[in-house]
This record gives structure tokens, C-alpha cells and sequence, in this order.
């Protein structure tokens, strides 16, 4: 289930990494969507 959901956040969710997004000055949406797409990943690979 994680597999399939981390591909689907591949495709739909931004990547900060590829913008350089800078983590100390990230609003806090943007460290929401970074948590949330760290918790799939994280699970997918498991």
C-alpha cells in the first residue's frame, strides 16, 4: 500500500529538494508536505 502511495506522491506533490528549498526557512506547509512524504518513503522501503 505504501508503494503505490509513495508513487502517487511522486507524481502529484512538489519536490522542495529539485526548488532547494531550504529547511530552516520553509513555511510550515511545506515541512508538512516534507513529514508526510518522508513517513510514506520511509514505510515504502520497509
Amino acid at each position: 500500500m505504501f508503494k503505490i502511495l509513495a508513487q502517487i506522491n511522486k507524481v502529484i506533490l512538489p519536490s522542495f529538494t529539485k526548488q532547494r528549498l531550504d529547511l530552516a526557512k520553509a513555511k510550515k506547509w511545506q515541512m508538512a508536505i516534507i513529514g508526510y512524504r518522508y513517513y510514506v518513503t520511509s514505510r515504502a522501503l520497509d
